[in-house]
């Protein structure tokens, strides 16, 4: 199936062409403007093109509107009418109104595909999503949330969609700070590192804190840890293992919380692209894009500098030989597009980082990694998560708030709502449902906002009942569950023997906004903004609600066509909410 809005776009410039094609030579004006309506008193969608038209050929907007009505082909591709209604309004908008009729074909069309009316791409592209990114012996924060959740649901939506997806994980695993653990604990507990006894995050990240502490205050610790760096830069198998072990302990602990989340990632860390640095450096330095500023080996671009107006380096190289960020990186950009052939990389990362991937993009394109023309760079900022006081979310004791403790408390707080309205639920039962709701709240409270727009963290809030929460989405789904157990028909065999018909208003609005499920994820594929989709699920469940409250279903002459258009509705409900990583629940 194709989405209806392409259709539209196809009839529209198809009218414009043959209304205006012999007069008009600017191609661009040919060009059709097709919304969704904002309000259903303007139609079902709006072609505003008359308006451009108008003014380019210095004649009323009105007068143009009329003749690409004219030409207009309101026809379905099998020759019903798809259209009933054409009317000009204002100045010179084109409303459309669907045919009851054929939207009613396109719900029992939509039942009958698995995809739920969302086409596949023409192309299938290659998409690498870079998202979540700790550092090793540290804990998963949460600031860590945003990136994690946020980065699953666009790799979700790529994937339904039918590109093929590469989920990466590029996690700190290397630089100084490893030289640091690794002299420290050889000192303290080798046996550690040897595999001889187990330990965990908590304890890792103490010995990480009293190694930077020896780091900064002992020079002859220092010059151990630096040894250390050299040495496992260098291969040496000694430190390659106690390294490993390292990184072993901090990965259990991370996905002990990518588990709760159901979030899948292949990771890949810093520690990958080393083997290709060198060859960066050398093969910026022969492009001539090299500059050494103190001793560093820079790249300098054209519309970056400083606070101060002087020009901003972007260092590959320190001064001492070391490399970066940068330099990682740049690697990282070069292995995505030369050795992986990705058509689209997506960098999932706070706010702050926005301007070092925009040097980055660019110093990539100066290089030749970056073809603008071939693949498609797209860093994806968010804004930070703040406490009841409008400061940046901490625990009570000003320390920053650890993610593990953040989801527990969540499913908490879950477990007494699910406790009080179903008493009678098990142990077992009562537990994935607490977990399934709260997980459920923490990740569409987040996803729910403009991603860029830093929001206020709260239990209360995001577990109410009413509002655009994930409990709200929820509480709409298990309503249409309890509706199909009352009318205690195989929906199988209701699909097959009947059909949807639609004559109520709100039978048609709900039916309209299903079929609009596509249009809705074509739109979050090239904004990679998640409160799309969260909005359209949202006005799906206050659509399905005003069905309800005005339709009956049970025992009414359109029990049929309306536990049909009832089961569509939970089909694009349960989709919808799996691509934002959410569970559904039966009972509430």
């Amino acid at each position: 199936m194709r989405n209806i809005i392409s259709d539209l776009f196809e009839k529209a410039d198809g009218a414009i062409r043959s209304a205006f094609g012999s007069v008009v030579e600017d191609p661009k004006l040919l060009e059709s403007e097709v919304t969704p309506s904002t309000q259903a008193q303007f139609g079902h969608y709006q072609c505003n093109s008359a308006l451009k038209i108008g003014k380019a050929l210095r004649i009323s907007p009105r007068e143009a509107a009329e003749k690409i009505v004219a030409n207009f082909d309101t026809k379905a591709a099998n020759g019903s009418e798809m259209i009933s209604k054409l009317e000009i309004a204002g100045p010179g908008f084109i409303n459309i109104t669907l045919a009851p009729a054929f939207l009613a074909s396109q719900i029992d069309i939509l039942l009958s595909d698995e995809r739920l009316g969302v086409p596949l791409p023409d192309k299938i592209q290659k998409v690498i999503v870079e998202f979540s990114s700790p550092n090793i012996a540290k804990e998963l924060h949460v600031g860590h949330l945003r990136s994690t959740i946020i980065g699953d649901a666009i790799a979700r939506l790529f994937e339904f969609l039918g590109h093929d997806v590469l989920r990466l994980n590029h996690i700190g695993d290397w630089g100084t700070q490893f030289g640091m653990l690794i002299a420290y604990m050889q000192e303290k507990v080798p046996e550690v590192l040897q595999g001889k006894v187990q330990t965990d995050l908590i304890q890792l990240m103490g010995w990480y804190k009293e190694s930077k502490k020896r780091f900064d205050e002992d020079p002859e610790f220092k010059k151990r840890a630096q040894l250390q760096v050299v040495k496992l830069q260098g291969g040496d198998k000694e430190a390659k293992v106690a390294w490993q072990a390292i990184c072993e302990i901090s990965r259990k602990a991370f996905n002990e919380i990518y588990e709760l989340l159901d979030v899948k990632l292949n990771e890949r860390g810093e520690s990958f692209y080393n083997p290709y640095l060198a060859d960066v450096v050398d093969e910026l330095d022969k492009k001539g894009l090299i500059t050494i500023s103190d001793g560093a080996k820079c790249v300098f671009l054209e519309g970056f500098v400083s606070r101060e107006g002087t020009p901003l380096p972007m260092i590959i190289q320190k001064a001492d030989g070391g490399y970066n960020y940068d330099t990682t990186d740049m690697a990282a950009v070069r292995h995505r597009t030369q050795v992986e052939k990705a058509d689209r990389v997506i960098y999932l990362t706070d706010a702050g980082q926005s301007l070092h991937f925009a040097m980055l993009f660019k110093a990539a394109e100066k290089a030749g990694y970056i073809d603008p023309a071939k693949v498609r760079f797209d860093h994806v900022p968010f804004g930070v998560v703040l406490g009841p006081d409008g400061k940046k979310f901490k625990t009570r004791s000003g320390e920053t708030e650890k993610l593990i403790d953040l989801l527990l408390e969540a499913v908490s707080h879950a477990k007494k709502i699910m406790h009080e309205r179903l008493p009678e639920l098990s142990e077992e039962e009562l537990n994935r449902s607490s977990q399934i709701l709260g997980i459920d709240a923490i990740k569409y409270a987040d996803l729910s906002g403009h991603r860029i727009k830093d929001y206020v963290f709260s239990y209360e809030r995001m577990l109410k009942l009413e509002g655009n929460t994930a409990a709200f989405l929820l509480y709409a789904y298990v309503r249409i569950q309890g509706i199909k157990r009352k009318v205690r028909k195989e929906i199988a065999d209701v699909i097959k023997t009947a059909h949807v018909s639609l004559e109520h208003p709100a039978e048609i609005a709900l039916a309209l906004h299903l079929r609009q499920f596509g249009e809705v994820l074509d739109a979050m594929s090239r904004d990679l903004l998640p409160n799309r989709l969260c909005d359209y699920l949202y006005e799906l469940a206050e659509k399905f609600h005003a069905f309800f409250r005005d339709c009956r279903v049970e025992g009414t002459p359109e029990e049929s066509s309306r536990l049909l258009l009832c089961e569509a509705a939970s089909r694009v409900l349960e989709k919808g909410l799996s691509l934002l990583g959410l569970k559904t629940l039966d009972r509430m």
